[in-house]
């Protein structure tokens, strides 16, 4: 969900005393509920507006998106900032399933998916569901081997490493396997390539996470998250020096 205003909120920092690396702990699903609700009319501003778009935010979703395919599942929906980049189409997107902890935000993404006309095209074939990624819910709701493609966009720095690990291993169970054509596409927060500003970001983390990132470890070595779980890497680029990366990963 998370993304500019984490990113934001660091770089207004003054400069950081501690020269130790920061691992701010993770909201629980409660107050993560009870705070994305109150966010929720809110949050574009905040990480959909011109922000996101100068970092190329915005560009990195669509050019990510383009690989979603058939029968979707998509994480930590938020408002629904990546609505309108999805391909529904026979050829693209036939069916979608956005999920969320937040009630709030899932009724400001239902209001985006119909003002789009998305529920109308889909014809019943769009689901708007609450549920906790860092527990085994989405596999008991759904299945194993359910989707042909899963999506997280900035949300694995809001669950903390502990649970963006649970959360990777429940989207390796429900993604098809990758000779079955199931990817799982990531656009995350992470460290940067920089020595220097990925300095920054470790003795900064606690405090950007606290002052406006919303729980957000914008520090995140995601890369290693995924090959821990078993993931196989297919395509990975960076933004803004890695402080964004996308992930197209296939499951063996």
């Amino acid at each position: 969900m998370l993304a500019s205003s984490a990113f934001v909120s660091g770089m207004m920092l003054s400069s950081p005393q501690k020269h130790t690396v920061q691992t701010a702990n993770a909201l629980s699903p409660e107050a993560a509920s009870s705070s994305y609700d109150a966010y929720a009319s809110s949050y574009d501003e905040l990480d959909g507006g011109p922000i996101a778009s100068f970092l190329g935010i915005n560009s990195a979703r669509s050019l990510l998106l383009n690989n979603a395919k058939g029968r979707v599942l998509e994480i930590g929906v938020g408002t629904g900032l990546n609505i309108d980049k999805y391909n529904f189409s026979p050829d693209g997107v036939t069916s979608v399933v956005f999920l969320d902890i937040s009630e709030g935000m899932l009724q400001q993404a239902r209001a985006r998916a119909e003002n789009l006309g998305i529920v109308d095209k889909l014809d019943g074939k769009i689901e708007f569901v609450k549920a906790d990624a860092t527990s085994n819910q989405i596999v008991e709701m759904f299945g194993r081997n359910s989707f042909d493609t899963v999506v997280d966009t900035f949300s694995l720095c809001v669950l903390g490493n502990k649970g963006a690990q649970i959360c990777l291993d429940q989207l390796k169970d429900s993604v098809k396997r990758g000779k079955d054509g199931g990817r799982i596409l990531l656009l995350e927060n992470s460290r940067a390539n920089n020595p220097l500003l990925g300095w920054y970001q470790d003795v900064t983390a606690d405090a950007a996470a606290d002052i406006g990132g919303k729980g957000c470890v914008y520090n995140q070595d995601v890369g290693s998250m995924i090959r821990k779980t078993g993931l196989v890497i297919e395509d990975e680029k960076s933004f803004v020096d890695g402080v964004f990366r996308y992930y197209v990963c296939s499951r063996l």
